[in-house]
């Protein structure tokens, strides 16, 4: 088996969830976080290193209450996530304080990225399942890359509108498209909408959607740092908020060079932590999730 490499994307703070950080919410009964579920996870799956994409000023708290646990069992690096490091116009945006998305964040891994990797969010919950495709994917891959995708329905949160990728896959299971969709929500009638390119548009709770869980060989960082750069270089020196994600960038990579990603599917449950009313509900599924045996209590 190829050695694999887990990235975890864990700089964002969350705007929604309040002053607390997220990713570093104890959820599971003896305290867990939900990103010691995913490496966890992970290891079974095969994976043997975690990079951590953080910001410089929570490393201390960071690898105190997450890093230095999780070295215990896998082989652990980081990366710093600023929004004044870019692959150019460096210097061109003095107001930019707030981060540039995702892509940014992935691109900041360029120099330790020299294999097959996978791509998580720190306040995810992704399960086993999901975890094994996508390690028998990169060991044996039979596209470019891939996406681990859930169904909208399980994907919703009752507390606030949500943001997914969209998939769209062909019949042979590769994606055509991820629409970057916002503002995903439930309305009274049942019926889910959200808002891609700034128009309303209908959803099926059936629908596909990524949640941040995608699959690389590494020659695809040379390509995302194209992407970011043309996605730079079409900004003027006053932007303050656009951003580029890493949906985004697949898709454009889709549309513009033929890039063939694979449409994994899930008997995986996914949850998360996008609101603070969010936690309860975490909290008891991982109660349930032990009770049932599938993870132990203390995990690690």
């Amino acid at each position: 088996m190829a050695n694999l490499t887990l990235v975890v994307l864990a700089a964002g703070m969350g705007s929604r969830f309040g002053e607390r950080i997220k990713q570093l919410e104890p959820l599971g009964p003896s305290g867990e976080l939900l990103i010691d579920y995913s490496i966890y996870d992970a290891i079974k799956a095969g994976f043997d290193r975690v990079v951590f994409i953080i910001r410089k000023d929570i490393e201390g708290l960071f690898k105190s209450t997450i890093g230095e646990r999780t070295s215990e069992h896998i082989a652990v690096e980081y990366v710093y996530q600023s929004p004044d490091v870019l692959p150019c116009r460096e210097g061109d945006f003095p107001n930019r304080t707030k981060p540039w998305g995702t892509a940014h964040a992935l691109w900041c891994c360029k120099d330790v990225i020299d294999g097959p990797f996978a791509v998580i969010n720190a306040d995810d919950f992704y399960g086993r399942d999901a975890f094994l495709r996508l390690g028998s994917f990169l060991s044996t891959p039979n596209a470019d890359g891939c996406s681990v995708g859930f169904m909208l329905k399980n994907t919703l949160s009752d507390h606030g509108t949500v943001n997914r990728g969209v998939c769209v896959a062909d019949d042979d299971g590769l994606l055509q498209s991820v629409k970057e969709t916002r503002e995903i929500k439930r309305g009274a009638d049942g019926t889910i909408s959200g808002k891609y390119g700034g128009e309303t548009c209908k959803l099926d709770e059936y629908d596909t959607v990524s949640m941040s869980m995608w699959g690389f060989g590494a020659d695809f960082m040379p390509r995302l740092e194209k992407q970011l750069s043309e996605f730079l270089n079409s900004l003027s020196a006053g932007e303050e908020k656009a951003e580029l994600t890493i949906a985004d960038a697949v898709d454009n990579e889709i549309h513009q060079n033929g890039y063939k990603m694979r449409n994994l599917t899930t008997d995986s449950k996914w949850f998360g932590i996008t609101y603070a009313a969010d936690v309860e509900q975490a909290k008891l599924t991982l109660i349930k999730s032990t009770s049932g045996g599938t993870y132990r209590s203390p995990l690690w």
